[in-house]
């Protein structure tokens, strides 16, 4: 049903329905039926209206991501100052270890043995203070054939 601007009761109502036609078809001209303006109105209302929803549902997924990566994120700096101090305590040892290192072309006098009382395995630096005999079989350590074995040479 088409409906003139007298069958409105103010030609105030007929212009905004003018107007409401023109905001919802911009492309087509405007159309003077109540029930195709207002089906029209109640359809993009409805449209709207979803897309507010899918707005809000994004809103809320983009809100929980955005928690979670700040939670990420603060452990991320917190691994990293654990990180930057696992590394100056690996530099402060590394200076300390070079710092017993004499200067290049320093020669240090070589180191006397140690002179051993009586019974006792005299120790000589860098072999270490463990006799190596103990790592020998028994057969190999027993003398007692040593006679028959290997004469005297005199």
């Amino acid at each position: 049903m088409v409906w003139q601007a007298d069958n409105f009761p103010t030609n105030q109502d007929f212009q905004r329905f003018l107007e409401l036609s023109s905001t919802l078809e911009p492309d087509r001209p405007a159309t003077t039926d109540k029930l195709a303006i207002l089906g029209d109105t109640i359809r993009v209302l409805n449209q709207l209206k979803s897309e507010t929803q899918d707005f809000k549902e994004m809103n809320e997924k983009l809100s929980e991501e955005i928690k979670t990566l700040k939670a990420e994120k603060n452990e991320l700096r917190e691994e990293k100052l654990v990180l930057k101090a696992e590394k100056a305590k690996m530099e402060q040892q590394v200076k300390s270890m070079t710092s017993n290192i004499p200067p290049p072309g320093f020669m240090a006098p070589h180191p006397a043995a140690f002179q051993a009382g009586a019974n006792k395995m005299p120790v000589f630096p860098g072999y270490g203070y463990n006799p190596m005999w103990q790592y020998l079989p028994p057969s190999t350590c027993d003398t007692s054939h040593d006679h028959e074995l290997r004469p005297p040479a005199a």
